[in-house]
This record gives C-alpha cells, sequence and structure tokens, in this order.
C-alpha cells in the first residue's frame, strides 16, 4: 500500500517531450518508465490543447492530465498527470492577481494510503533588489505572491487528510541546498526574507520531506543553469521539492533526484524530484 509522487518543471512541455537523439528520448521516456503515480508539472509553457496533443501517446498509455495555463502566452502554466482520474480540480488559491497565472493546481485522489490533496506549484522567480524598476517589480510581485500564498497554506496543513504541494517554489531554504550559497546570499531564490518565509511555512506544521529523508545530505540538488560547467560539476540549487503535511510526511520512506546521466541527455534544466509514501 503506497503512492509515489515526483514534481518536476518541465521547462516547455513541448520541448521536453521533444527525443532530440537515440539516448536523449525526451519526457515520453522518462515517464513510460517512473514508477510514480502521480506526476506534478511546472512549467508547461503550452495551451491544455498544445499539451493534450504532445502528451497523446503518454494518455494512451493511461495518464490523464489537468492544468491551467497561464492567459501570459506561453508562460508558467501547472498541471498534475495521474494514473486515475482526480475526485476534484481546484484552480488557484483564491486570488485576484495570481489565479488566472498558471501557477498552482489542486486535486483530490482517493489512494491506497487515503485521500489525498497534491498541488502543483510554480512560484515566480523574483529579482534581487537593485534599483532597476523591473527588478523591483519582479520581487514585489513574488512577495505579494509569497504573502497571499502562505494565508493558503496555512489553511491547507490543517485538512484531514494527506497533503502534499510540490512544485518549483525558486527558493532553496538552507545553505545545504546551493553548492555555491556564499555566491548567492544577494540573488532572489536564497535572500533572507525568502528562506525566513520558508522557514515560517515548516514551523506552521509543513515537512519538507526530502530533508527530512536525506538530512545530512548537500541538496540533492534538482536544478542546474544550462551555461557553464554547473551541470558537470553538480553546482545546482534544490528549488524543485515537495512539502507535506504531517499526516503524509510520516508515511515518506525514500526519495530521489532522477539527474540525466549526462549534459547532452537533460530535458529539462530541471530533474524529476521523486518521493514515495507508505
Amino acid at each position: 500500500m503506497s503512492i509515489t509522487i515526483s514534481t518536476v518543471n518541465v521547462n516547455g512541455i513541448r520541448a521536453a517531450m521533444k527525443q532530440r537523439s537515440e539516448a536523449n528520448r525526451g519526457l515520453s521516456a522518462w515517464l513510460a518508465e517512473t514508477e510514480s503515480d502521480v506526476v506534478l508539472l511546472q512549467e508547461i509553457r503550452a495551451s491544455e490543447d498544445q499539451a493534450l496533443d504532445v502528451l497523446a501517446p503518454m494518455l494512451e498509455q493511461g495518464w490523464q492530465l489537468v492544468m491551467t495555463e497561464s492567459v501570459v502566452k506561453g508562460h508558467a502554466g501547472v498541471g498534475v498527470l495521474t494514473r486515475g482520474a482526480p475526485a476534484a480540480v481546484r484552480v488557484g488559491f483564491g486570488s485576484d492577481e495570481f489565479d488566472a497565472t498558471g501557477r498552482y493546481l489542486e486535486v483530490d485522489l482517493d489512494t491506497p494510503i487515503g485521500p489525498l490533496t497534491a498541488a502543483s506549484l510554480y512560484l515566480p522567480k523574483g529579482a534581487a533588489l537593485t534599483s532597476d524598476p523591473k527588478d523591483i517589480a519582479k520581487h514585489d510581485e513574488k512577495v505579494r505572491f509569497m504573502t497571499d500564498f502562505a494565508d493558503h497554506l496555512g489553511r491547507l496543513v490543517r485538512r484531514r487528510r494527506h497533503v502534499v504541494v510540490g512544485g518549483d517554489w525558486n527558493i532553496a531554504h538552507a545553505e545545504a541546498d546551493i553548492k555555491n550559497w556564499k555566491g548567492n546570499l544577494k540573488n532572489p531564490g536564497f535572500l533572507p526574507h525568502e528562506r525566513e518565509w520558508v522557514g515560517n511555512l515548516l514551523a506552521a506544521g509543513w515537512h519538507d520531506v526530502m530533508r527530512e529523508l536525506y538530512p545530512d545530505d548537500a541538496g540533492p540538488y534538482s536544478w542546474w543553469s544550462w551555461r557553464g560547467k554547473a551541470f558537470d560539476n553538480d553546482s545546482g540549487w534544490r528549488i524543485d521539492y515537495p512539502l507535506a503535511n504531517k499526516s503524509l510526511a510520516s508515511r515518506a520512506v525514500k526519495g530521489a533526484v532522477d539527474r540525466a546521466a549526462a549534459y547532452d541527455l537533460r530535458w529539462s534544466d530541471h530533474a524529476p524530484v521523486t518521493v514515495k509514501f507508505e
């Protein structure tokens, strides 16, 4: 009696599904081989019709997709792939500003370990605090999102069922979550107020299950820049992860990051993060 849940930022579903070579078979090969029952997707960057079309071979194999696209064409978009039909689907978290931007989706599922709410999140990247108006706007947008979303998470963590929120949080919480943490102290994703925000979620009852399973590990990282030798040197960030409420976190037995074997075998700049619950 178990359920396995993955989260991955696909960096464009159409590009991720493309088979680039005999060795690099794309997201389709990963989906065909994974033991996951639920896959939380971020940065789909396609309309629902486009996503259904490119995922058609996987849907024929039994996967089912629910998603929400952004009002900004080709931007954001989150979804959930499941082996069976969800009992309920909810788009957004009650925000007039963000619910139409393709950044949050919840599904309710009946699972072997009990009723489960699984949510896919793509939190804004933000920007460093500079005098540039564009940076200020991006920074402030992320702060507004975090403020509104924290209220929703405060209610969600108290639900009397298993709950997991997985996705691209665009925040590394601790020094162990970035290879070069000293060089990123002033960069978005590792700013003091962002790290404090994640810490407040954990204090409120959420559990970082990957960190709890592997407390002494550096990373395991889930994102590496396309540039330079970041991937080859494993100079990454742990910004993709599931947070679970107490009832689900207590059932976590193992986790893994499906890091590609080589740079040219990557189908995204992120890697799937998978946790098994029993």
